[in-house]
């Protein structure tokens, strides 16, 4: 029998396969042990290291290839004097083979507008048809048919969406009306949840197969009710309308504005993002805006903005006052609470002015009895 202290461990002869036992003097350790040892901590750090590393991985997005593309040093920027410097009503942008941005002049309408056609296989997409609907003016229709290559003998069918329903995102529908294989979503909300089969609006995300290109559709309200935001898997870029932008971000609904730029950074946390590309430019490149229907803007703001541009957005409304704030390459601003609060101003004015002149008055008819 061991005495108390004695360490008994089984240990294996290997060449007779035969199990024994053998009493190990207190201290004593067997050298398989340690190298069976060795082995274990080994194994275990390595799987260790291993699970850690798919942990990681898992939790970085994974981001597709997205096809790169290139944007002009410079857009069309206006004119001091129109008149007297014509220009083309149109420019035209391949920023990819199958990826076209088309700037309204600001000359022909302040608005400026930045409007959009991306090409598939079966079919294309234009996002907003601008400001002018006069096609002898604006010949938007007629560049953009050209701009489409044909299929079966025919121009590839079209889709004319919309990233809201103002005027100067829709005012060149009617150019669109009468040409053949040409469909125009509705711009009313109703037209939009129809179309695009949101059922639990503004949550859910549609989906248009351009063949062999998807645009996803994302509701973004807060600028407008009806507001949508367009994500293009071949390019990797947001069009984003007014919702985003280098201009004056005018706001309707501040809640809704809010919870639209987490829902868009949420469907982006494992998407690739090129650029985000707006709906104007409205701001210089010291981010200070241009006067209200100016048409001429000299040292213009690049119109793509980044991830961190939307990222930081719900922080500054968060921080809002609900009447102006400028970012560096955006400015929050509620044109209702604006109006509100001058037509208060000018209330309490004409008030304090009137108060005033009564009392005045008052001085004089007491003196004069």
């Amino acid at each position: 029998m061991a005495k108390s202290g004695d360490d008994l461990r089984p240990i294996s002869d290997r060449k007779s396969g035969i199990h024994r036992s053998r009493t190990f003097a207190p201290g004593e350790i067997e050298p398989m042990h340690i190298d069976e040892l060795r082995r274990f901590v080994s194994q275990s750090l390595d799987a260790t290291l291993l699970a850690l590393a798919a942990i990681l991985f898992s939790a970085l997005p994974v981001f597709a290839e997205t096809v790169p593309g290139s944007l002009p040093a410079q857009w069309n920027i206006g004119a001091e004097d129109c008149a007297a410097s014509p220009q083309p009503p149109l420019q035209v942008h391949s920023y990819e083979p199958t990826t076209f941005i088309l700037r309204q002049s600001p000359c022909a309408d302040f608005e400026a507008n930045f409007i959009y056609l991306l090409i598939g296989a079966d079919k294309a997409l234009l996002i907003d048809t601008g400001a002018v609907a006069d096609s002898k003016a604006m010949p938007l229709a007629k560049t953009i048919m050209e701009l489409l290559p044909d299929k079966d003998s025919r121009k590839l069918p079209l889709l004319v969406a919309h990233t809201h329903r103002h005027l100067d995102h829709r005012a060149g529908d009617p150019q669109f009306a009468s040409l053949p294989s040409v469909e125009v979503v509705p711009f009313d909300l109703k037209g939009v949840r129809a179309f695009f089969g949101f059922t639990n609006w503004p949550n859910g995300i549609a989906h248009i197969d351009l063949g062999g290109r998807t645009v996803d559709v994302i509701p973004t309200p807060g600028h407008n009710e009806t507001h949508l935001a367009f994500y293009d898997d071949r390019t990797g870029i947001l069009f984003s309308g007014d919702f985003l932008m280098p201009a004056r971000l005018l706001i309707d609904d501040a809640a809704a504005y809010r919870e639209s730029a987490l829902r868009i950074i949420d469907f982006l946390r494992t998407r690739p993002l090129s650029h985000i590309l707006g709906g104007h430019i409205e701001l210089n490149q010291a981010g200070r805006p241009y006067r209200f229907g100016s048409h001429y803007h000299p040292n213009e703001h690049r119109l793509e903005l980044a991830r961190a541009d939307l990222t930081a957005l719900p922080a500054a409304f968060e921080r809002f006052n609900g009447f102006y704030a400028r970012y560096p390459n955006y400015i929050l601003t509620n044109p209702i609470h604006n109006i509100a609060a001058l037509a208060f101003t000018v209330i309490l004015v004409l008030s304090i002015a009137a108060f005033g002149l009564y009392r005045l008055w008052r001085r004089r008819r007491a003196r004069s009895v």
